[in-house]
């Protein structure tokens, strides 16, 4: 099969043409704009040389927005990836890739065009105009323009995905700051006579996230086997709270409690019982571990908001600023009998471990 070239004003166009393998009719296809006759004879070559390997990809004006906006966002839609990742997607897409190269016909973005605009939210990305983006920010937004170029190679639309070899930012992650052991003492003793005690334990003592502490359910609590497996986090997308999926396997997990724990959540399902009794056919029977006394679910928010006061009424603050909230993960919590809780046993094979603050906090129980 061979095509030929034009030229068409200033540029050069090529041409071939090939049976159409429903009707039998030729179609032809062309792209134009190249400037010169051999740009254009050696465009024709790799055209040919795709379409005899099965690879060509018909030539389209398609643009990045269209692309993005038009195709690419509505296929995503949840329940194809999950309602987070999509509005994430969506964010990223709206306020920076289309704005910066949304344009650009979608055939014709480089890797160098990629490395460029990763470069640009580096340095003067933020909306407001006060700097750049951070490289974890920029990295996010690269994954979205990965996936959406790679389900343009899967529809056709695209030979290669150029995301995979534009340069992405590299940067230091900024240091963590963390409470002191003794801090986290401070915390838990004032925090002792907290309707919400049994959660800010948790929080501390098994790196379970905000969401999967809001969403434990007392199905998924063994306190005999000292025991409890978060199943349906409650997490907020869009300022909406949606019952989720642990994000990965390692999220399907089973964790063990220290004794300070079993206790603790053994009084709270006491105090849950009385609480039921006082309102009575107004109870909501919601099946989570952590309510409001009349048993609605508690927003996952409200975990960050209840507790705020706690923090400096705990002398946990760091050069007169309090610390940030906390983001709680597994890890090496320094061990402490003073706040009741520490101590590890043969049924309860755990290390503890602050790997940051916890701002996660609650009024204080009147009892």
């Amino acid at each position: 099969m061979r095509g030929f070239v034009r030229k068409r004003g200033s540029t050069y166009t090529w041409y071939f043409d090939v049976p159409d393998p429903m009707t039998g009719k030729r179609r032809q296809y062309s792209k134009g704009g190249f400037r010169t006759k051999r740009e254009c004879q050696q465009a024709l070559n790799e055209a040919l040389s795709t379409l005899r390997t099965g690879t060509f990809v018909e030539p389209s004006q398609r643009t990045v927005a269209g692309f993005l906006v038009e195709e690419w966002l509505p296929a995503m839609r949840p329940p194809r990836v999950r309602p987070s990742t999509w509005l994430s997607y969506r964010k990223n897409v709206e306020r920076h890739i289309v704005p910066a190269l949304g344009h650009l016909p979608l055939q014709r973005l480089t890797p160098a065009q990629l490395t460029a605009f990763y470069r640009g939210l580096l340095s003067s990305g933020h909306r407001q105009g006060s700097g750049g983006l951070a490289p974890k920010t920029v990295r996010n937004i690269h994954g979205a323009l990965h996936a959406a170029l790679r389900d343009a190679v899967r529809w056709g639309y695209v030979a290669r995905n150029v995301a995979a070899a534009a340069d992405l930012p590299k940067g230091m992650a900024p240091e963590m700051r963390v409470w002191s052991p003794e801090q986290l003492r401070a915390f838990l003793d004032q925090v002792r006579d907290d309707r919400l005690y049994a959660a800010w334990l948790l929080l501390a003592t098994t790196g379970m996230r905000r969401g999967e502490v809001a969403g434990l359910r007392w199905v998924d609590v063994d306190l005999d086997a000292g025991r409890v497996s978060p199943r349906r986090p409650r997490v907020v997308v869009n300022h909406e709270v949606l019952v989720s999926e642990p994000k990965t396997t390692k999220g399907r997990r089973s964790i063990a409690l220290d004794p300070a724990s079993v206790a603790a959540l053994r009084e709270h399902r006491r105090w849950q019982l009385e609480e039921r009794l006082a309102v009575g056919p107004g109870w909501e029977d919601s099946g989570l571990v952590f309510t409001w006394p009349d048993g609605r679910p508690l927003h996952p928010e409200r975990f960050s908001m209840l507790g705020r006061p706690a923090c400096p009424r705990s002398g946990c603050m760091t050069s007169g600023t309090a610390m940030p909230p906390p983001r709680w993960r597994p890890g090496s919590r320094p061990r402490s009998s003073a706040s009741g809780w520490g101590t590890p046993t043969s049924q309860s094979p755990w290390t503890p471990i602050v790997t940051c603050c916890p701002a996660w906090m609650s009024r204080r129980r009147a009892r």
